[in-house]
């Protein structure tokens, strides 16, 4: 026993001996941009008393190691700390590349939050402004922001718009993929779920170029929340119920994280409304049914990531029965009672005329640093639209819908962000991209829009320089190439005789003829170029002043050019003409901004020129098997729309805060010296709010909104022959609805739950006083009132 003790000795003490522990590692630390030497960066041998602090040449040495494999973690100021493994070694050298590229200012910004708030705090505000809105849709929660408002078709169906401009011409970028819909129509609201992302922008600036050439309206940024690299397990669920359409949603989502950067996500969504009620009645078919889910998995760090995300989003929505005339008598009708034509009770049954979609994104990107250039990243993406609108009808096609598009769009987009100098960024990049429509066969009737194939193919580069430490550049350009080749049947007399297109066009006209019908091949190309030029200022006092000027160009989409019939979603015949051209705008924006604690204000004057500014426009009345229904033409003016934005947030006491804004526009036909169609009137809110961060955090305001009476409006109506009683009639198409305001009540507060878990209750009433009103913005403000009071009561747990 003795001799075995001593041989075990003498093994150990002879490793231990003959372990050499004088080795050196030497190395430096440098700066991954642009290859410069980092000071005093501190290096410590992980599990030991063994650190460094590199030179002004980013030198290190550290000492009295053993030959063995070590861990040192290098940090410093302002970088992301890096830890990396070392097999020590006679004369051993590394070089430790370091993150310390502080992020500057690429864009200008109005964010869904205050903008005199600290990141932090803007943070929890956008996530709060979402869950606020977690049962309402994009357009409700970005008509918080002064100059932002929305073009409705009942409630449900709400269209983002941005100083008075809408649909095509306002870019929406989900989870950075721009996204199609078929968002030429009125009544055509963006199929996203804002419960899947916690952060939304509305962007004005020279790297707008980046997601197309055609923001003439501007463009609004969805993003998802960014995790950080360590192992978690995490999530929350949202109920949300409402007392208004008894009805609301469900949200939950998971996340799992790891410290090796990988992560994923899990989400998804159900919301379900029974028919709204106006203060005096019921909406009769007007309730909706919403599935969305999501799902994303990736890998994020500093040097390369990638990232897959799927999501899906389908929306059942009824559309207000009343809505669906029959003649011209029935729209004079509707336009002079005071309540609908149909009221009947609470039912959550979703009849026709209604509203189906579904809306799939898949998205696969990556990206890879290089040392000394930049950041180099490439994204795949793929959507699917299958819309469906059902109108009232009989026999055999009662359950056949009268519409039936499916839009397939995929794009390849890589992007080169070149940052290695301090005061200098570039970002340039392409794009390709094809879509495809179908028009499905058998709905009984010819397609609004026909089928057709777009390809597009773009570049683009934007600069920012930051001159010194007050004072910065951007500038930025972008050229595409578009071509649309389409197949549509006119009527032999339309071609022919009403817009002369056999000799305009005769190239599009294959010869053959069936039916009156004469089958055509339109093939238009575009050539589109925009622009943008900023220049920012710092002052020392809180101050900054904004100057941007943008140049904008949006070729016709295929509603404009093609719509030929009745859009039995809007009740309308509708009429696209082969002669419409591109729009060019040009857009001058001047923003002066104090960002104090206590005091902080916005004011934001523009003024928008646009050549050849696209409008649909009624044009009178055509009877069809149907009916009679009017008749709305799409043609080009010149046009012009300035306005100014106001936001003031005062700081009372440490508790006690006040936010306002207003929003003046006027938009004019210039060509013709009328005021433009569906230009938003003047509106301001007021709110004052308590926050008592030791009491659970209770939150609670009073919040009012006045919209005036629009004053300038163009003049549209008409008279037409009545059948039904020999005579003729007004339509008093154009008339706005008098002045309201509202007022509502948000409260909240936050319990602890679980271990680490926190519970949120919110109470809210909206339209407190339950005021009748019509909003000039809503396509069905002819036929019925907007929602009465509302009562929501939101329960959020976070684990």
């Amino acid at each position: 026993m003795k001799n075995i003790s001593f041989v075990i000795f003498f093994l150990v003490s002879t490793v231990v001996i003959s372990q050499n522990c004088d080795y050196s590692l030497k190395g430096e630390v440098i700066d991954f941009h642009n290859i410069t030497p980092i000071e005093n960066a501190t290096i410590k041998v992980i599990n030991s008393e063994a650190y460094a602090i590199s030179d002004k040449d980013g030198k290190f040495t550290l000492k009295n190691l053993c030959n063995n494999k070590i861990e040192i973690e290098v940090a410093h100021l302002n970088c992301e700390a890096k830890t990396i493994s070392v097999n020590v070694s006679e004369n051993a050298f590394i070089s430790v590349y370091l993150e310390h590229h502080l992020e500057e200012l690429k864009e200008v910004v109005l964010n869904v939050n205050s903008r005199t708030e600290s990141t932090s705090i803007e943070q929890s505000v956008k996530q709060k402004t979402i869950d606020n809105f977690t049962d309402k849709s994009l357009g409700d929660a970005l008509n918080t922001i002064s100059g932002v408002s929305s073009l409705n078709t009942g409630n449900t169906i709400v269209k983002p718009m941005i100083h008075g401009l809408h649909s095509s011409r306002l870019l929406i970028v989900n989870n950075n993929v721009r996204l199609f819909d078929q968002e030429w129509g009125d009544e055509h609201a963006p199929n996203i779920d804002i419960n899947s992302n916690n952060k939304i922008e509305v962007i004005k600036g020279a790297n707008t170029l980046r997601y197309g050439s055609d923001a003439i309206g501007g463009l609004i940024l969805i993003k998802p929340k960014k995790h950080f690299a360590k192992d978690s397990l995490f999530g929350s669920s949202m109920l949300s119920v409402n007392s208004n359409g008894f009805g609301g949603n469900i949200n939950s989502e998971i996340i799992k994280t790891y410290q090796s950067g990988f992560y994923t996500k899990l989400q998804a969504s159900y919301k379900q409304f029974g028919d709204f009620k106006a203060p005096d009645y019921y909406l009769t078919n007007s309730g909706q049914k919403n599935l969305n889910a999501s799902a994303s998995l990736g890998f994020n760090s500093f040097e390369k990531g990638f990232n897959a995300y799927y999501s899906f989003v389908d929306n059942e929505l009824a559309i207000l029965e009343s809505s669906h005339i029959g003649n011209v008598r029935d729209l004079v009708s509707a336009i002079n009672n005071k309540e609908p034509r149909i009221t009947e009770g609470f039912s959550y049954d979703i009849d026709y005329p209604r509203q189906n979609i579904l809306h799939h994104i898949g998205k696969l990107e990556a990206y890879k640093r290089f040392k000394g250039l930049g950041k180099l990243s490439a994204q795949y993406d793929f959507q699917i639209n299958r819309r469906k609108e059902y109108d009232l009808r009989r026999g055999e096609l009662a359950d056949t819908p009268v519409i039936d598009l499916r839009l397939f769009t995929t794009s390849f987009q890589p992007n080169l962000l070149i940052d290695a100098l301090d005061d200098f960024e570039i970002n340039t990049g392409f794009l390709l991209r094809f879509q495809q429509n179908d028009a499905i066969s058998g709905t009984g009737v010819s397609p609004l829009i026909p089928d057709f194939q777009k390809y597009d193919a773009g570049v683009y580069s934007t600069v920012n320089y930051k001159l010194d430490l007050f004072n910065e550049l951007s500038a930025g350009f972008r050229y595409d190439f578009s071509r649309i080749e389409a197949t549509k049947r006119y009527n032999t007399t339309d071609w022919e005789d009403t817009y002369n297109y056999d000799e305009l066009f005769p190239e599009f006209d294959s010869g053959t003829t069936d039916n009156s019908k004469t089958l055509t091949h339109p093939e238009f190309s575009f050539h589109n170029f925009s622009a943008n030029l900023g220049y920012k200022k710092h002052f020392s006092n809180d101050f900054e002043f904004f100057f941007n000027y943008g140049l904008a160009s949006r070729m016709p989409n295929p509603s404009e050019l093609f719509s030929d019939g009745l859009h039995h979603s809007a009740a309308r015949i509708e009429t696209g003409k082969l002669t419409i051209g591109k729009e060019v705008a040009h857009k001058f924006i001047a923003s002066i901004e104090r960002n104090n604690q206590s005091l902080g204000f916005t004011i934001s004057p523009y003024i928008n020129y646009i050549n050849d500014y696209i409008q649909l426009i009624p044009t009178g009345i055509t009877t069809t098997v149907r009916g009679a229904f009017p008749v709305w033409e799409y043609d080009q003016v010149n046009a012009q729309i300035f306005g100014i934005d106001i936001d003031v947030d005062k700081k009372i006491n440490n508790k006690i805060n006040y936010r306002g804004n207003i929003s003046l526009l006027q938009g004019d036909n210039l060509t013709d010296d009328v005021p433009l169609i569906h230009m938003p009137s003047t509106n301001f809110t007021n709110s004052i709010s308590y926050y008592n961060k030791d009491l659970n955090q209770l939150y609670f305001s009073l919040n009012h909104k006045t919209v005036l009476q629009q004053k300038k409006y163009p003049d549209y109506n008409f008279t037409t022959y009545d059948a039904t009683i020999d005579d003729f009639v007004y339509v008093d198409i154009s008339s706005p609805p008098s002045a309201y305001s509202l007022f509502s009540f948000n409260s909240s507060a936050s319990f602890k739950a679980f271990n680490k878990g926190t519970l949120k209750l919110e109470f809210n009433i909206e339209n407190i006083f339950n005021t009748s009103y019509r909003e000039y913005l809503n396509r069905l403000r002819y036929f019925a009132d907007e929602l009465g009071r509302n009562f929501n009561l939101k329960i959020k747990i976070n684990y």
